[in-house]
C-alpha cells in the first residue's frame, strides 16, 4: 500500500506564495541545481541550534549565557554569506541577540519543556500534516505552549500568531497529539527581544483544518508538468528566476519586478 503524500508548513505556503516555485522545490528535480544557500538561513538555524541545546534537559552543556554563547561560535553556519565581514559581523549581531534574549526576555523558568525539535504529525485524510515544532512548553495550569522562534522578525504581535498559517498548524498538532490539553503558540522575536502569543478556539481550528485539507487537495491535485510560471513580487529574490525566464512570456512579464528590485545608480 503506497504512503501517503505529507505536507508541512512550509510546503503549504511555498505553493500559496507561487506554485510554480513549489513544482521547482518539491516535484520537478531540475530545480535541486538552483537552490543557493541564504545568509538569514544559515542565521536563523545557528540561533534555533543554540537554543535547542539550552532548553533541552538532556543536554548539560549549554546552560549558561557563557556557554550558548560558546557554542553559537562552535557551530556557526557560514554559508551564503557574501564576504567574511559580513559573517563576522553576523556573528557578533547573533552573539548580542542571544546575550540579550537569555539574560533579559527569556521568562522565568516556570513553565516545563516537553519537548524540543520534534516533529508532529496527524492524518487529515488526502495527506498527512506535519511540523517540526522549536519547543513544547507546559504552564503551571496545564496549557501547552507552542514556542516559535524567528530571528529575522523586527517585532511580532498576538494578531500575527493568530493568523500565522505554520503557528496554526503547530496547534492543530498539538492538540492532535495532546487532545485533553489546552493549547497555545508563542512567537518569539528574538532580535526584537518580544515575543506574543495566541490561540485558536475550536470553532476556528476546525475551520483551520478545513482550509488546510482544501488547499491540501489542490497542492497534491496541480497539474505541475504543464504549469507556466506568472510574474510575481518575489520572483527577483527566487532562486529558480532562471529556469522561469525561459519562457518568453515571463521573461517579458517579470521586466517590471527586476526594475524595481534593482539599485538606482
Amino acid at each position: 500500500m503506497a504512503r501517503k503524500p505529507t505536507l508541512s508548513p512550509s510546503r503549504i505556503t511555498t505553493f500559496l506564495a507561487c506554485p510554480v516555485k513549489y513544482k521547482w522545490t518539491y516535484v520537478d528535480r531540475r530545480g535541486r541545481w538552483y537552490l543557493r544557500s541564504k545568509a538569514h538561513y544559515s542565521f536563523g538555524t545557528s540561533l534555533h541550534n543554540v537554543l535547542q541545546r539550552f532548553y533541552d534537559s538532556k543536554d548539560g552543556g549549554v546552560t549558561t549565557t557563557e556557554e550558548a554563547v560558546a557554542a553559537l561560535e562552535e557551530a556557526w553556519i557560514d554559508a551564503g554569506y557574501e564576504s567574511q565581514s559580513d559573517m563576522m559581523e553576523a556573528l557578533a549581531e547573533g552573539k548580542d541577540i542571544l546575550t540579550n534574549y537569555l539574560e533579559e526576555v527569556a521568562a522565568p523558568v516556570t513553565a516545563n519543556t516537553l519537548f524540543v525539535e520534534k516533529t508532529l504529525r496527524t492524518d487529515l485524510g488526502p495527506f498527512v500534516l506535519l511540523g517540526r515544532i522549536d519547543r513544547l512548553d507546559e504552564h503551571e495550569d496545564g496549557t501547552l505552549d507552542v514556542v516559535d522562534y524567528k530571528s529575522g522578525r523586527g517585532n511580532v504581535t498576538s494578531e500575527e500568531v493568530h493568523a500565522d498559517l505554520a503557528m496554526g498548524v503547530y496547534q492543530v498538532l498539538v492538540r492532535a497529539n495532546y487532545p485533553d490539553r489546552n493549547v497555545q503558540a508563542t512567537i518569539v522575536a528574538l532580535r526584537a527581544g518580544a515575543s506574543a502569543s495566541a490561540q485558536l478556539n475550536d470553532a476556528e481550528r476546525e475551520e483551520f483544518i478545513n482550509d488546510i485539507v482544501e488547499i491540501g487537495e489542490r497542492i497534491l491535485n496541480a497539474d505541475y508538468e504543464s504549469m507556466e510560471p506568472t510574474p510575481k513580487a518575489l520572483c527577483p529574490r527566487c532562486d529558480f528566476l532562471p529556469l522561469c525566464q525561459k519562457h518568453p512570456d515571463f521573461a517579458e512579464g517579470v521586466k517590471p519586478w527586476l526594475a524595481q528590485a534593482s539599485p538606482t545608480p
